[in-house]
């Protein structure tokens, strides 16, 4: 699967974990030179406490794009190191 945003791939695997519709793509398969740590958390009832990214391409920033579970819950630990995306994030 490919994760691609204004014309850049940001993440492209084989080994992704779909839950609850979202591809989870493994941290190490992003572009980190696009990323950038945001200060936005959120909280999932079964998943736990989320981070996000924000990604910047051709010098346009999209805010809290993708997010992670730094440590998610045992529920939702094949997730743990993966990234998820969205806010027109295109995933194929």
């Amino acid at each position: 699967m490919i994760a691609s945003w204004n014309g850049q791939i940001l993440a492209q695997s084989d080994d992704v974990i779909i839950v609850e519709n979202n591809a989870y793509f493994p941290k190490n398969s992003l572009e980190m030179a696009f990323f950038e740590t945001s200060n936005t958390t959120s909280v999932c009832p079964w998943k736990g406490d989320a981070n996000y990214f924000s990604v910047t391409v051709n010098g346009e920033k999209n805010e809290d794009c993708a997010w992670y579970y730094v440590s998610p819950k045992e529920a939702a630990m094949e997730i743990k190191n993966h990234v998820a995306f969205w806010k027109g994030v295109s995933v194929e």
